[in-house]
């Protein structure tokens, strides 16, 4: 890391705003040009050997996204697969890897569900989220299993002024939607917080075509959110605080497969909904040990809660995932060329399910180690990480980086990366349908970065990489996983900032050929061509935006015989901020009313499309009242 870039960055800020030089980092959660998820620690975002993007809140409120899934479909090299609009269940792809082959975490936290190896990305209230990191490529030395893809990382909302500062959002929209939440942050020299509460809900779309008769209506969705984030300075040297998220609700949907009735032998309608609990907490010490040595002890806990029922029948299932998590990392500084990364990770997961597992808790534990040298004309990064899985057995994972300056204004990094994913819950265990002979799925990846400041005013960042995975868990022949498949990835990438007449303008375009090795067939769900462009301009208290996305055709299944058809969509949005505590805001998302999908199921022979949400219109209100 380079200190001084940083500290200038830093410095930049008003000088109300710096509370406390232990702060450091919840300062840098404001800051568009650092990073923290990649190293666990503040450094540049140019430093870092991670491709990645970051939102923070100020880009939340510029593009008024409806979700978490929303924002990260702008990010270059990231897919979306949704099932019928908000509340489904979506598909998130890296860089062409599966959803269950990125890490996700919540304030440092992994949030996966243990037993299906889903987020659950789709219940976290934007609202309630201060900052969003994505990094593109293999993090396991760092982080360990299921980081092949990348990290996703969601940080919640912060306080970084003095004194009390409450909010309180409102809206309405298109299908009976409705958005309230507020807000209530502050602090002083040494203790800040944050307290936030949203409640969302929404009469929702019908999700599927002609099915049962019971599937004939909206799926609606409702969630309630609460965070809280909470730290006090003791000294310059001593912080401590603690971060809580709660997201829960009910969330209906269609079953267009029916339940299968033993007494008759036919499949008879459903009408499910769940009830849902996404949830994490997290603790933190950081100590300044001396001038070269940095601390930090995080504890940790993870719930993911799902209770399913049908209106139209006594069926009930429940899966329970709890995760509790100790990470302790240590920051050396060696001198001006030299820096460590040593540190140790220790999670436990256990499930409660309305299902009997063979098995139901398993622990990991890990010791990993970076060091980074700079020189005058060049970098690099070595890591080194040891796993040791109570079901697996041990995993190494290595990374390595090289980056060269080709001068002030042009990076070339070349980096070598291992990462791994441990099958989940069901693969090992589910009964009737599991294996717990499975290995882990392993990954290596190889990549070029190109990162350029083309002008004051435009900034590009590309990518070439190429991910072989090996032994890759799939359903083998008697409807058990396997460790049988292998795939290879190669793709592009690139993101250009550029600000011009005002306007300031986000393009990322993605090119993907994600094969599995032993068919020659495209990965499922995965377009091979993707861009997603931002237009935003500030005219005074007028903000004025646009977004257009598009997506090529893809294949819904592993043998592409189901094809999905590519879709362009138009989104335009604005605000007005009627004085310096109330700020109107408007959307359309789908100005031109597109009909496409992202997902198929099978009824009865038949293919059928999952539909997404037409043209949608949302109205609010945003009032910032000062105390």
């Amino acid at each position: 890391m380079k200190l001084p870039r940083l500290a200038l960055t830093l410095s930049l800020l008003p000088a109300g705003q710096l509370l406390a030089d232990t702060f450091e980092r919840e300062q840098a959660l404001k800051l568009p040009d650092v990073l923290i998820s990649a190293n666990r620690q503040v450094e540049a975002r140019n430093d870092s050997s991670a491709a990645n993007t970051v939102f923070t809140r100020e880009d939340i409120d510029r593009l008024q996204p409806s979700s978490v899934t929303d924002l990260l479909s702008r990010v270059p090299g990231v897919q979306v697969s949704q099932s019928g609009g908000r509340g489904s269940l979506p598909g998130i792809y890296i860089r062409g890897t599966g959803s269950a082959q990125s890490l996700v975490l919540v304030d440092g936290q992994r949030i996966g569900n243990s037993t299906s190896g889903d987020s659950n990305l789709q219940h976290l209230n934007i609202q309630q989220i201060e900052r969003v990191e994505v990094l593109r490529g293999s993090r396991s030395v760092i982080y360990g299993s299921d980081a092949i893809g990348g990290v996703i990382q969601i940080f919640t909302r912060r306080s970084t002024e003095s004194g009390l500062q409450p909010r309180v959002h409102m809206g309405f929209g298109s299908n009976q939607t409705w958005e309230r939440s507020l807000g209530l942050s502050g602090g002083d020299a040494q203790t800040r917080f944050n307290l936030g509460a949203s409640l969302d809900d929404t009469a929702g779309i019908n999700r599927t075509h002609e099915s049962y008769p019971s599937d004939d209506d909206h799926d609606a969705y409702r969630n309630k959110s609460l965070s809280l984030s909470l730290s006090h300075a003791f000294n310059d040297d001593i912080e401590a605080g603690l971060n809580i998220l709660d997201n829960r609700g009910k969330s209906e949907f269609d079953n267009p497969f029916g339940r299968y009735d033993m007494s008759t032998g036919n499949s008879v309608q459903q009408k499910p909904y769940n009830d849902f609990t996404v949830s994490s907490f997290s603790s933190y010490v950081d100590a300044r040990i001396n001038d070269a040595w940095k601390s930090r002890v995080e504890l940790g806990h993870s719930e993911n809660r799902e209770e399913t029922f049908d209106t139209l029948s006594d069926d009930h299932s429940v899966f329970n995932t709890y995760r509790n998590s100790l990470n302790w990392q240590n920051d050396l500084t060696l001198n001006r060329q030299n820096s460590l990364i040593l540190g140790g990770d220790w999670y436990e997961d256990r499930v409660n399910s309305s299902t009997p597992f063979d098995e139901d808790s398993r622990w990991n534990r890990a010791v990993f180690i970076q060091h980074r040298f700079q020189a005058q004309n060049f970098s690099t990064e070595l890591g080194l990480r040891r796993d040791q899985n109570q079901q697996f057995g041990g995993q190494n994972s290595w990374s390595g980086t090289f980056t060269l300056p080709l001068n002030p204004d042009n990076d070339v990094l070349l980096s070598y990366s291992e990462g791994f994913r441990a099958p989940t819950f069901n693969d090992l265990y589910y009964p009737d349908f599991s294996n717990p002979n499975l290995k882990p799925e392993t990954s290596k990846s190889y990549e070029v970065q190109w990162r350029s400041q083309l002008s004051e005013t435009s900034r590009l960042e590309a990518s070439l990489y190429r991910t072989d995975l090996e032994d890759a868990i799939i359903f083998g022949s008697h409807s058990r996983p396997e460790n049988i498949a292998s795939a290879r990835i190669n793709g592009f990438e690139a993101a250009l900032k550029q600000e011009a007449f005002g306007w300031q303008s986000n393009l990322g375009v993605s090119i993907i050929d994600p094969r599995d090795r032993d068919s020659g067939h495209t990965l499922a769900r995965r377009a091979r061509r993707t861009l997603s462009l931002d237009l935003d301009r500030q005219f005074d208290r007028l903000g004025l935006g646009a977004t257009w996305q598009a997506v090529s055709s893809s294949y819904d299944d592993k043998d592409n015989r189901q094809p999905l058809g590519g879709y362009a969509l138009l989104g335009l949005r604005s605000s007005w901020a009627l004085n310096h505590q109330i700020t109107l805001e408007m959307k359309v998302d789908n100005l031109l009313n597109k009909d496409y999908s992202r997902a198929l199921y099978e009824h009865d022979g038949s293919q059928y499309r999952y539909r997404e949400e037409g043209r949608a219109l949302m109205f609010g209100v945003t009032w910032m009242p000062q105390l």
